[in-house]
């Protein structure tokens, strides 16, 4: 039998959920698919918190984003009573040459954005917990803080189920059939048709969008939570931050919130994967923890008490690791969201109602210019 919608989601992690639910308010009856469990522990949404920063070393173009994306995020907390976000503020440090930092302050200036610029002495006498040599710097983020991840997922998914959306867990779409206008999903299970197919498949949209070259590659990351040695030290009071140094690598990490543990990740390095072979065992490869605990025996060294918890995870990297957001090159009905990078859940609110204006109005008043197809097939050509 074949079920007819009017949009299929492949994919019901972060940017799905966000999707199916803009798109549902909009009256659009929605199928998502998703080959796991909403939320799970297999793509790059899990792990308790992700950071929300509007301060951005990654360039200018994200802050526009940022603000309407927390707009959102306050919507949907208003709507539904949940606390989905925790402002801590956030506090990005790096070496003295740091376009990072630079840029973060830039950013802040140029979008008239609260912030603080913090030199080395300024940040270790505020937070005694940090070590870092006397030429860094940094600034801070005031109106900063973290999403709670999968809180965030489950909450977009029990509200687009109120709103009609049909979400199919353990259903992962087999076969893809492209037409002009319309779209075929089969999966184990069904077939199913919709005017319009929105790809959200985090680590495996490469797989899905067979027709176009997606240059994007998968790298096996770790995250650890580890018990801090001075009570009070990391606690509510300390910010998220994001440190660039300059041989050390580069860390981001969160306060020790109600007792979990000072968890930190790196943003560099990591195991090139297949997101279907990848070695999900935490601690299979040495630097699995070792890099993580080098780093807080450096520059937070109070925070290097025993490990609690250790996570792996994938991020979906581009090549200059701007996001995918874009309509396939040949079929306007198919819409392409990915390549996060591993900065891309702070988003995922408005780019869920990016794609839903894609799909309902054809357009968006949104800057995503950035993130178009069509320059990795100039590169290509």
């Amino acid at each position: 039998m074949n079920y007819h919608f009017d949009t299929i989601v492949i994919g019901g992690g972060t940017m799905g959920t966000a999707a199916a639910y803009y798109l549902s308010k909009k009256g659009q009856r929605v199928l998502v698919l998703e080959q796991f469990s909403i939320p799970n522990d297999k793509a790059s949404h899990h792990g308790d918190t992700r950071m929300f920063r509007l301060a951005n070393g990654d360039g200018e173009k994200y802050v526009p984003l940022g603000k309407a994306a927390l707009r959102l995020w306050e919507e949907l907390e208003a709507d539904t009573g949940k606390t989905l976000f925790q402002k801590s503020g956030a506090l990005s440090i790096g070496y003295s040459g740091s376009d990072f930092i630079k840029k973060a302050i830039e950013s802040s200036v140029t979008h008239q954005l609260e912030y603080e610029k913090l030199t080395a002495d300024e940040i270790k006498d505020r937070w005694p917990g940090i070590t870092i040599p006397d030429d860094y710097y940094g600034c801070l983020d005031p109106n900063a803080g973290f999403l709670f991840s999968e809180e965030c997922i489950r909450t977009y998914k029990e509200e687009a189920e109120k709103l009609g959306a049909v979400l199919k867990e353990y259903e992962p779409a087999t076969e893809i059939i492209r037409m002009r206008n319309e779209v075929k999903v089969i999966t184990g299970k069904e077939q199913y048709s919709a005017n319009h197919l929105i790809i959200t498949a985090g680590a495996w949209t490469h797989k899905l969008v067979k027709n176009i070259n997606l240059p994007i590659t998968i790298i096996r990351k770790t995250i650890g939570w580890f018990e801090p040695m001075k009570k009070g030290m990391y606690d509510h009071h300390f910010p998220c931050f994001v440190f660039k140094t300059e041989s050390d690598g580069n860390y981001y990490g969160f306060p020790n919130f109600n007792g979990s543990g000072v968890k930190l990740g790196r943003m560099d390095e990591g195991h090139l994967s297949d997101p279907d072979k990848l070695n999900r065992e935490f601690g299979s490869f040495e630097n699995d923890e070792g890099d993580l605990r080098r780093f807080l025996e450096k520059y937070m060294s109070n925070a290097s008490g025993t490990m609690l918890n250790g996570k792996v995870c994938m991020f979906s990297m581009t090549p200059n690791e701007d996001f995918i957001v874009d309509r396939d090159p040949e079929f306007d009905n198919i819409i392409i969201a990915g390549g996060f990078s591993g900065r891309g859940f702070k988003f995922a609110s408005v780019i869920g109602s990016i794609l839903s204006d894609l799909v309902v109005e054809g357009e968006t008043t949104h800057d995503i210019s950035s993130f178009q197809i069509k320059r990795f097939m100039e590169q290509q050509a």
